[in-house]
Parts: C-alpha cells; sequence; structure tokens
C-alpha cells in the first residue's frame, strides 16, 4: 500500500513563471526537465517529497487518453485551462503493480501501469538514470483532482539534500489540505487510495500517512483556519494547500517580504494565499 505523500503537482499556464515565483520565495528550484509527452517541470525538494512545478512545453507531443491509459499531459493540459493550482497528488509506492491490483479490488481505478524513465544529472555533471512506475486513481465525484502513487526505482539517484536547504527555511513538506463542500463523501475513496482510515473530525477529514497529512474540510474551514480563500477548481475535492514544516517563521517571513510577496501570520502559521501562489495556499508552520 502507499507508503506516504511522495509529491505534489503544481499546474501553471507559464511555468518561467512559476519557476521564478518559487524562487523569489525562497526555495531551491532544479532546472527545467522535458517529458516525452509534452510537459515539462521543474522539482522543489524538501524531505523525502516534492513539488512537481508543471507546464505545457509541447502540446503536440501529448497523448490522447485511451481506454486503460491515463494522459498525465491530457489531465493536467485540461487542468490548466481553469488557471493555475494544485492538479494532483502522488503518494510513495514500494510496488507500483501491487498498489495498481489493490486499486482496482476497490473499484478505484482501471487503468494500466505507467512505467518511464529519464537521465538526470548531479550538481557535479554527472549523468543519473531516473525511473518510475506510477499507478494511477480517480475519484468521479473529483474530476478536478488527480490521484496516483509512484515507486522510485533509483530514489539514491533523485533525492539530494543539497536542495533541500531552502532559503526561507523550508525543510519539509508536513501535509496537504483539500476542500470539499461534502468532505465525508470522499472518505472511502481516500481510504482506499492512501491506504489509511480517514477519520471524520468537526471540520471534515484526517488521514495520518506514514510521511504526511492528509486533511480536508469545507472551504468555510478552510477560511476560519488560514485566513484566506481556498481556490477551488470543480466539483467535489479541490487541492487547496501545501503545509510546509519550517525551522522558523521569522526567516520564512523575511524571504517573503524580502520578494514582496503577499502573506500574513494567522494563528501560528504564515500564509501565502492561492492568488499571491499560483492558484495554491503555501502555508509554513514552525518545526
Amino acid at each position: 500500500m502507499p507508503n506516504g505523500l511522495d509529491h505534489i503537482v503544481h499546474m501553471v499556464a507559464d511555468l518561467d513563471a512559476g519557476e521564478a515565483f518559487y524562487r523569489r520565495a525562497g526555495f531551491i528550484v532544479s532546472n527545467r526537465n522535458k517529458h516525452p509527452w509534452g510537459t515539462h517541470n521543474h522539482i522543489i525538494q524538501c524531505d523525502g517529497v516534492y513539488i512537481e512545478l508543471l507546464g505545457i512545453g509541447e502540446p503536440e507531443k501529448i497523448p490522447a487518453e485511451r481506454p486503460g491509459s491515463f494522459s498525465f499531459g491530457a489531465y493536467n493540459r485540461d487542468f490548466a485551462e481553469k488557471g493555475d493550482g494544485l492538479s494532483m497528488l502522488l503518494m510513495n509506492s514500494r510496488d507500483a503493480k501491487a498498489d495498481m491490483q489493490a486499486f482496482r479490488n476497490a473499484g478505484i481505478s482501471d487503468y494500466e501501469v505507467f512505467d518511464f524513465a529519464r537521465e538526470g544529472k548531479r550538481a557535479d555533471g554527472t549523468t543519473v538514470k531516473l525511473a518510475f512506475s506510477l499507478a494511477y486513481a480517480g475519484d468521479p465525484q473529483s474530476p478536478a483532482c488527480g490521484f496516483a502513487v509512484c515507486q522510485h526505482h533509483f530514489p539514491e539517484n533523485f533525492w539530494n539534500a543539497s536542495l533541500q536547504q531552502h532559503d526561507n527555511g523550508a525543510r519539509k513538506i508536513a501535509g496537504v489540505v483539500f476542500v470539499a463542500d461534502h468532505p465525508d463523501e470522499h472518505r472511502a475513496f481516500l481510504s482506499a487510495y492512501a491506504g489509511v482510515e480517514a477519520k471524520p473530525h468537526a471540520s471534515g477529514l484526517a488521514l495520518a500517512t506514514p510521511r504526511g497529512d492528509l486533511d480536508v474540510m469545507t472551504p468555510h474551514a478552510f477560511r476560519e483556519r488560514y485566513g484566506v480563500m481556498p481556490a477551488v477548481h470543480g466539483p467535489g475535492l479541490s487541492l487547496a494547500a501545501i503545509c510546509f514544516g519550517a525551522i522558523g517563521l521569522d526567516q520564512v517571513e523575511a524571504a517573503l517580504a524580502a520578494s514582496d510577496i503577499e502573506a500574513h501570520r494567522h494563528e501560528g502559521r504564515i500564509v501565502v494565499p492561492p492568488q499571491a501562489a499560483h492558484g495554491a495556499a503555501l502555508i509554513f508552520e514552525p518545526l
């Protein structure tokens, strides 16, 4: 079963602008990578979880979705037509084929496992091999929120501690926050997808995984907790926020202020609202 968070896809119409935003916000951002199916990305690593900042680089290469095959490029292209935001959550997988079978048994997927590989480069310029297997799942009630698990076949070539020492003090991704008008309607799906029980609470649902938490709440509850309205991308679940653990909120605040990025303190957190962060709320809490 999935083993905690792996990465969050932040889809943007203008990839250069998205990269510039994350750099201005005090994050280390990788060089641009290109996928053979038309999308380009940048990676922002934290401790064991990362953000995939994604854009459409070569739209003519995007394959159409066909039965049994999820088109990552087509899904994210269509998402971007409605605006920037967090388009997908991917959990970490030890065995993508086994997870796919579990998803099928639970009735939340009819896709095949997707395998791909590419070359990466270390800081010294050395070329290394990267390979991944993805198993996709879907909540029919949530067409604007994608779900998958990701198995890294050469994790030692992907993770780099030097890329996780962000100037703003962010060191880990502690979780993500979804919004939905009726959180309990998604309880069965999320439990089957994450492999842990979705437990109800006063504002919605909570799922505690081995690496990072999934929280689901109504838009009103989100506004009460974080002091901003969330971006809602469609019916059902919308992935609204990334929660970071930072070594000091003063360091976060200074980094954001130095780049004139809108942010505010709210109940012991620093919150960058979605209108300032390409459709995603960024929430910083002290470690």
